[in-house]
C-alpha cells in the first residue's frame, strides 16, 4: 500500500502541483501524492507544467482543485499533509484536520513572480531545485518503520536542510 501524501497551498496551481507531481515521479509506486488548495485558482499555472516537462516529470491529471474533494468520509485518507505557503511572505497557508502527520515546507510563490519570460522560468527552475531536494530526502526516509513523532521530527529537519531561496534574486 502505498504512503498517501497531501500537498496543500491556497491556489493549488503551482507548489503544490510542482511538488506532487515531483513525488509520484520520484517516489514510484512507493509513494501516492496529491495535491490541492483551499481557494483553488481553477487553473494549473503554464510555467509549473513547463517546469515539469523541462525536468522530464509528468504532469498527467494535474489539475487545481478544492481540498473538498478530500473532505468527505470516503475519499482517500493521508498518511501525511504538508502545507507548502510561504509564511515569511505573511501567506496564509490553509489548515486541514485529520489524522495524518503535519508538516509545513515553505515556499515563495513563483507564480507571484512579474517580469519577463526568463525571470520567470528562473523562478519556476529555483523553485523546483529545492523541491527536488525535499522529495529526494524524503523519499530516503524508511518512513514504513517510522514512529510519528519521528517522522514529524525528519520532516521538519528536511524544511531546515533544504531552505526556501528567494525568488527576488533570480535575476541575478
Amino acid at each position: 500500500m502505498p504512503i498517501r501524501i497531501l500537498f496543500l497551498c491556497t491556489a493549488n496551481s503551482a507548489r503544490s502541483i510542482l511538488f506532487a507531481a515531483t513525488l509520484n515521479h520520484l517516489g514510484k509506486a512507493r509513494f501516492e501524492a496529491h495535491s490541492a488548495g483551499s481557494q483553488p485558482a481553477g487553473v494549473v499555472n503554464p510555467s509549473a507544467l513547463a517546469e515539469l516537462q523541462r525536468r522530464g516529470i509528468p504532469a498527467e491529471g494535474a489539475r487545481s482543485k478544492s481540498w473538498d474533494e478530500y473532505a468527505d468520509p470516503e475519499a482517500v485518507g493521508f498518511d501525511v499533509v504538508i502545507t507548502v505557503c510561504d509564511s515569511a511572505a505573511n501567506e496564509s497557508c490553509p489548515v486541514f484536520f485529520g489524522d495524518f502527520v503535519k508538516a509545513h515546507w515553505g515556499l515563495p510563490d513563483p507564480a507571484a513572480i512579474q517580469g519577463d519570460a526568463a525571470l520567470v522560468q528562473a523562478a519556476f527552475r529555483r523553485t523546483e531545485d529545492v523541491i527536488v531536494a525535499r522529495i529526494q530526502a524524503l523519499v530516503a526516509l524508511p518512513m514504513e518503520t517510522m514512529s510519528r513523532d519521528a517522522l514529524r521530527q525528519e520532516l521538519a529537519a528536511i524544511d531546515a536542510r533544504f531552505p526556501a531561496m528567494p525568488l527576488t534574486e533570480c535575476a541575478a
